[in-house]
């Protein structure tokens, strides 16, 4: 039996860590959930994002009130371990999201730009894996890159070794205008109470600059 709603396109979004489908393009899922059967593959449980022994039923329970806010039909867990993904299981990971969007039958994904946005090394697997599936999968029409602006970028202190600089607006694929959602972003956002300094930290960014968000597009 189908998953899809009758006469709905679909849409997979497809990520590391709980709280990146919020921290990242929520206003634009939750536009695309209005007109689309929209899903989430979530690689990780998030299992390194607190020092609490139940951190990743914890962050699991958050990743699953975020995506009810932002209209998700669905999320899957692919079960892997926060801050492994790496060519170790690189063909693990790929077989894992080839099986599922042979199940949905997407039209559009929705992953990370190549650099991961920030340089996290879980999220940079996700955007090559991802991009190597789709080259696979003739019914899957396009791929999207969530990506930041340059200006974005330096209201954001460093975390790791490297953090991308971010694109220039020239550079843009796609910008989705995301001021109707905005409220259900940041409430995705904070359904993340886990994550919270983070979470406070991505809205103080955000709330100086435009209701965007930006996308590449994989040719």
């Amino acid at each position: 039996m189908s998953l899809n709603s009758k006469n709905r396109p679909v849409l997979v979004a497809i990520f590391a860590h709980p709280d990146d489908e919020a921290f990242g393009p929520a206003g634009t899922l939750a536009k695309y959930s209005k007109t689309h059967d929209v899903y989430l593959l979530c690689a990780t449980r998030g299992e390194e994002g607190g020092k609490s022994k139940k951190i990743a039923i914890t962050r699991q329970k958050e990743l699953l009130k975020s995506a009810k806010i932002l209209g998700i039909k669905k999320v899957f867990l692919l079960g892997f371990k926060d801050g492994t993904l790496c060519n170790n299981l690189y063909h693990q990971l790929a077989a894992k999201i080839e099986r599922k969007l042979k199940e949905l039958k997407p039209g559009t994904i929705i992953t990370f730009e190549p650099q991961g946005i920030s340089g996290h090394i879980d999220h940079i697997t996700i955007s090559m894996v991802t991009t190597y599936v789709y080259k696979r999968l003739k019914f899957v029409k396009k791929l999207l890159f969530y990506c930041i602006l340059e200006e974005e970028k330096r209201n954001i202190d460093n975390y790791f070794i490297y953090f991308p600089k971010g694109y220039k607006r020239s550079e843009l694929s796609q910008i989705v205008n995301i001021e109707e959602v905005w409220e259900t972003k940041l409430r995705a956002m904070k359904a993340h109470i886990s994550q919270k300094h983070d979470a406070d930290r991505i809205i103080k960014v955000l709330e100086k600059l435009p209701r965007e968000e930006h996308f590449l597009i994989f040719k």
